[in-house]
């Protein structure tokens, strides 16, 4: 359009001049010879004419380049338009392993500092006007009101924390069951892993416990062992079952001191006993649990034993407990051993 219209004023313009030159300046003819080349004789007005047309030929030239390097370098600018809004999708999914390239100098700028950024937008912010990254607000703002969303599209890394939370939503609302979780478990976070075990432990029978017992925690082991002789959903298990629960955890003294004070009402004292003996046999910090026992159960003279062949800095509280039980002094085990 503005080719068009310089093009109409430029000819009008040679035509003005020309007819000024010829009727007010001169009407005498020129002859001119260029690096021996003679050229015909024609008026002055027309050789100001063709100077002018060839400044118009040599305008237009340079129009056109400053033209095609403008069309260039706007679709650079168009191109890195739509990849910074891809960054900018990616960055509010916190996606990993990020790294577009620009091709304009001010691009390349913010698309460094966007793909090593994750975007937290602010819970009032739902439309900015892109529809992809509008669909993205509304996804984030769905997830984090506990919604459950079909995530399957955009293709989330397992890790992906837009992703998890999304997962954990899905299980607290019932679309994501206990054993779908754990028989696809590198799917779903570490997290959702256990939360789901815990609460199939609830339920099922030991030979399902046994068979995920890789995502067992003292908090689920609780959950197990409180369910032994219950009156709602009893588990029958043997010591030797519950001592593999036990070997997929690094437990500490007060951890068997722990289990051992939950046994306590859920098996019979002898069984109790024989569980913690056959612990502590190859393990110091099970030997805190089996004394916790035999003090409870009013075993003094195996207890005494294993506290007269220990070093004097072992079992402090225990061989004060001792002390004062041989004074005849009946006081509750648990006023000195935290359980």
């Amino acid at each position: 359009m503005y080719m068009r219209r310089y093009t109409l004023g430029a000819f009008l313009l040679m035509a003005l001049i020309g007819w000024f030159v010829y009727s007010f300046v001169t009407q005498q003819n020129l002859h001119i010879d260029i690096m021996g080349v003679n050229l015909p004789s024609l008026p002055v007005a027309a050789w100001v004419v063709i100077a002018l047309f060839l400044l118009y030929l040599a305008t237009i030239m340079h129009m056109i380049y400053y033209s095609i390097v403008g069309n260039f370098r706007l679709r650079k600018y168009n191109k890195d338009y739509n990849l910074f809004l891809e960054a900018l999708r990616a960055a509010l999914l916190g996606e990993e392993h990020r790294h577009n390239k620009f091709k304009t100098e001010r691009y390349a700028l913010l698309g460094k500092l966007i793909d090593n950024s994750v975007l937290i937008p602010n819970k009032d912010l739902t439309y900015v006007g892109d529809e992809e990254i509008d669909k993205v607000l509304e996804i984030i703002r769905k997830v984090n009101s506990g919604e459950s969303v079909n995530l399957s599209r955009l293709r989330l890394a397992s890790t992906n924390e837009l992703e998890m939370r999304n997962n954990m939503n899905r299980f607290e609302n019932g679309d994501l069951s206990d054993e779908n979780i754990l028989n696809h478990s590198k799917r779903y976070s570490e997290e959702l892993c256990r939360k789901a075990y815990k609460h199939y432990a609830e339920v099922v029978p030991f030979s399902s416990i046994d068979a995920y017992k890789s995502f067992m925690t003292m908090e689920i082991l609780e959950v197990v062992l409180k369910r032994i002789n219950a009156e709602e959903k009893p588990l029958d298990i043997s010591n030797d079952e519950m001592i593999s629960l036990m070997k997929e955890m690094d437990l500490d003294k007060n951890d068997y001191i722990r289990i051992s004070a939950i046994l306590s009402d859920r098996i019979v004292p002898e069984q109790r006993m024989k569980l913690f003996e056959k612990l502590s046999e190859n393990n110091d910090e099970a030997m805190h649990g089996y004394l916790y026992t035999l003090f409870d159960l009013e075993m003094l003279e195996p207890a005494n034993e294993i506290l007269i062949n220990s070093q004097t800095n072992e079992f402090i509280k225990f061989k004060a407990y001792s002390s004062l039980k041989s004074c005849n002094k009946n006081f509750d085990i648990r006023l000195f051993i935290n359980v």
